[in-house]
């Protein structure tokens, strides 16, 4: 499949087909004037003998040292090398295709001075299959992400590693089997590639993603959970979100009503004495609600990161300035993913709330710990251990990366983002909640076959159907953690998200 990009006009339709599959790239062909009127203004300066911050001078607090013609390719190569810099585990490699779209597309709205030939030599990289293997540690998120795109560009000048043909090797090795040259940066490029926000804004995308599939197969488990625990559906009634008039909340109540509608369940409960249930059960409207505006809002944000130019200084060939601001202050990405975090933390907590009403048989008129013969049987009492445990673990990570800062590059860079922990960190918080879920989903599938002969509705008896598939009933103790894995692996590959993602981000838009 061949995917073009289109700098400035990227949709979340196109950043997930580039973050699920692998595609071919090129580049809008309009791009290219604009390009080459971005590099025009570079060798102009450099021709002149102008200084300029960037395309001849050193950065940092080195931005005052004049760097003669005859040393500017090494300058380049030499900011590539010295900030490569990156630890801990690779970043993996849907991300990485991610960043490198990223990249080409703010590299390539004329505003960075990079060279025709680095552009189509990086996309030669990236249609060869080359995946930089990129540090995930080592970035503030301020001046860009530095370590990490460090690391990724000196695999395009054969340095570093990368991964090609399920192997990691040398990036000159991977360059030279794929039939492809090490790039020879000139003025300003090692400087356009390095800073930016592409690490982080793609981290922080894989973040959303999730927190969608998350969010999804929480509202399905939330519906099961009001079924099996023979809950009322009058707190899900129109007329109480509209008169709030929170507009998640009135879009989320809808979604519980349309997979509760036609349940036995339901039916065979409507006279019973029971005045309200917990809030876990009854106020999911108002906390989902208000969980899916929050996400709308980082989607926003992070959309516009994605489609922008964040690289320094900046380029205006119309009447040729160039420019020393901050557009690598990733600022807006470190509040986006701090919002994500609340959001991912907070749909497992109420998750975990209405799993132990389940397993509570004071509370769920269900056999205890959900399975028959207790006390020989232990049931899912330690799954909802689990579960507490998770929920604890993503209170502590919620907390947000966005007010920290530590002043760096001798005060030069003295208040920093920490966007790309705080994005990075998204992902195991997400892995946490799709654990938490799948529990509360296998766990609700368990109370709903308890009320028998009474079936619940037919949408969510298609979700039950999922499960068991996986799944089986728990009739006595086994070993429980493969359960736990294959629900998880259904959450996170969003085999519960589709009738719930056209109220999100990018099912909506």
């Amino acid at each position: 499949m061949n995917y073009m990009i289109k700098p400035r006009h990227m949709t979340f339709a196109d950043i997930r087909a580039i973050y699920r599959d692998t595609h071919q790239i090129s580049l809008d062909a309009s791009a290219w004037d604009d390009i080459k009127a971005a590099r025009d203004v570079v060798d102009a300066i450099t021709k002149e003998g102008r200084t300029v911050y960037g395309i001849n001078t050193g950065f940092g607090l080195l931005a005052q040292t004049m760097i003669p013609n005859e040393q500017l390719a090494l300058l380049q190569k030499n900011l590539v090398l010295s900030h490569s810099t990156g630890v801990g585990d690779y970043i993996d490699e849907d991300t990485v295709r991610m960043i490198y779209v990223l990249k080409i597309s703010s590299l390539a709205q004329g505003h960075s001075g990079i060279r025709r030939s680095i552009i189509e030599a990086f996309i030669e990289f990236v249609n060869a299959g080359i995946v930089a293997c990129i540090p995930e540690k080592g970035s503030v998120g301020a001046s860009g992400d530095l370590a990490p795109l460090a690391h990724m560009t000196a695999t395009l000048m054969g340095e570093g590693s990368v991964l090609y043909n399920d192997e990691i090797m040398p990036a000159k090795d991977a360059l030279n089997q794929a039939g492809l040259k090490p790039i020879e940066l000139s003025s300003k490029e090692g400087l356009a590639f390095l800073n930016g926000t592409q690490v982080s804004t793609a981290l922080a995308i894989k973040g959303l993603f999730q927190t969608e599939d998350i969010f999804a197969a929480a509202v399905v488990a939330g519906s099961m959970s009001v079924d099996a625990l023979m809950g009322s559906v009058a707190p899900f009634d129109k007329r109480i979100h509209i008169a709030r008039g929170q507009p998640g909340q009135i879009t989320v109540a809808e979604k519980y009503l349309s997979f509760l509608d036609g349940s036995n369940i339901l039916s065979a409960h409507e006279d019973c004495d029971k005045v309200q249930d917990p809030y876990s059960l009854r106020c999911q409207p108002q906390v989902m609600g208000a969980i899916l505006d929050i996400i709308h809002n980082a989607a926003r944000t992070l959309l516009i990161e994605a489609n922008a130019v964040t690289d320094n200084p900046l380029i205006f060939p119309e009447n040729g300035d160039v420019i020393s601001g901050g557009n690598f202050h990733a600022e807006p990405v470190a509040f986006a993913a701090d919002i994500l975090a609340m959001a991912v933390a907070e749909i497992a907590s109420i998750s975990e709330r209405r799993l132990s009403i389940m397993v509570d048989p004071k509370m769920s008129d269900l056999p205890a710990f959900l399975v028959e013969n207790s006390g020989v049987n232990s049931g899912f009492m330690i799954a909802q251990v689990t579960a507490a445990a998770l929920v604890s673990e993503n209170r502590t990570m919620a907390h947000p990366s966005s007010v920290d800062s530590i002043p760096t590059s001798a005060n030069q860079e003295d208040h920093v983002s920490m966007a790309t922990y705080g994005a990075r960190r998204l992902g195991e918080m997400c892995f946490n909640s799709a654990c938490v879920i799948a529990i509360e989903l296998i766990s609700a599938a368990q109370g709903i076959d308890f009320r028998a002969p009474n079936k619940t509705s037919d949408m969510l008896q298609k979700y039950h159907d999922k499960i068991r598939a996986e799944v089986a009933h728990y009739d006595k103790d086994r070993y429980f953690a493969p359960d736990i894995d294959a629900a998880t692996d259904m959450v996170l590959d969003g085999d519960f998200s589709d009738d719930v993602m056209n109220i999100l981000p990018t099912g909506s838009a």
